[in-house]
């Protein structure tokens, strides 16, 4: 699974992350190597100047200027303002599609999840702790993330990239599942799993106070992440309990055997959900044409045209040349040379008006 830090990381971690990723890519050229390190610089020059001075307080042609590079070269890199610091659409859509699709690991889709905020939330805070020699301040993901909370392009950007995201999850557990990616089963699996980040992004923002070294507020998140994903995986229904006030040993089985039902439910649909996914792929599907043998066909025999006659042997008081293999065009269809062609005395042929031509 990829280790790449997630889409909202603040810039310090980022930064410290990036210092590692020779190691990551070891077949990367040179030329690779420069656009990612470009594209790395741009993005946290702007996180950072979005962070000290606010997000529609800097101009794109600020962030150009501090990287010493064009505003055109930024474009290049980066189509919007927010994609500045919402930089890895791309890198996460892939790693969701890895962990949840057909190749994936044998394990739960929330299991797989939990997995990979795992990779890359140690991969964050532990090149962060490791790679920085100054005592890092843990405030400044804080207001990283408040840049968010205050920006209302930024909190747009965000959520288009996460139902974005939200849709690249259920397709591929659609495609895994082997359903359509519009049935509900994949669609509010999605939102699920998409939750987490959620939860991770105010988890981060709630533990990131000053007063914790990164590898507590790391350890913080991921417990709180995987806490939703208990509960995920578990139904909602011991949560239900707790809404609903009841805790009688009665009420409780009444509540356990109505998710059990309620699973056996949702396998039954699956099933029938996944049928009538084949039959439309198959009613969409071209019709496969069979192969038919070709009956064996008579042999060619060519057909010398009216306006060429053959020369008769040693006319015009000349030998005539034998025709070479280079000369003698293509073949005929049944894989024999032409006979007036192959014939000695073939070499000079007479055309109507032009007499005997060599």
């Amino acid at each position: 699974m990829s280790a790449e830090p997630p889409a909202d990381s603040p810039p310090a971690p980022r930064a410290a992350a990036g210092q590692a990723g020779a190691a990551r890519f070891p077949g990367e050229g040179l030329r690779e190597r420069k656009k990612r390190l470009m594209r790395q610089l741009i993005s946290d020059t702007a996180t950072m100047m979005f962070v000290e001075r606010g997000f529609d307080e800097v101009r794109v042609s600020e962030v150009a200027a501090a990287c010493e590079v064009s505003e055109k070269t930024i474009y290049n890199y980066f189509p919007t303002k927010e994609s500045l610091i919402l930089d890895r659409e791309e890198a996460m859509a892939q790693a969701i599609r890895r962990a949840l699709g057909p190749g994936g690991a044998p394990i739960s889709p929330i299991d797989s999840v939990v997995r990979l905020i795992t990779d890359q939330v140690s991969q964050l805070y532990d090149s962060w702790d490791s790679e920085l020699s100054e005592v890092p301040d843990m405030s400044l993901i804080h207001r990283f993330y408040e840049l968010f909370e205050r920006t209302p392009a930024l909190r747009a950007a965000q959520g288009d990239m996460m139902e974005r995201l939200t849709e690249v999850a259920a397709q591929a557990m659609a495609s895994r599942a082997g359903v359509d990616p519009d049935d509900p089963e994949p669609q509010i699996a999605a939102v699920a799993v998409a939750g987490l980040w959620r939860v991770m992004f105010r988890a981060t923002r709630k533990y990131s106070d000053g007063a914790r070294s990164p590898a507590e507020v790391r350890d913080q998140v991921l417990a709180e992440v995987r806490r939703a994903a208990r509960l995920i995986d578990t139904g909602l229904w011991s949560f239900g309990m707790a809404v609903q006030g009841s805790n009688g040993r009665e009420q409780l089985k009444a509540a356990a055997d109505a998710a059990s039902e309620a699973r056996k439910q949702v396998l039954t649909a699956i099933k029938q959900a996944r049928e009538a996914w084949r039959q439309v792929v198959a009613a969409t599907s071209p019709p496969a044409v069979p192969r038919v043998r070709a009956a064996p066909s008579a042999p060619h025999v060519p057909r010398i045209p009216p306006a060429v006659q053959l020369a008769p042997h040693g006319q015009a008081g000349r030998r005539p040349a034998r025709v070479s293999a280079a000369s003698r065009g293509p073949p005929s269809r049944d894989g024999r040379m032409p006979f007036f062609l192959t014939a000695t005395s073939a070499s000079r042929v007479r055309r109507p008006g032009q007499g005997w031509v060599t």
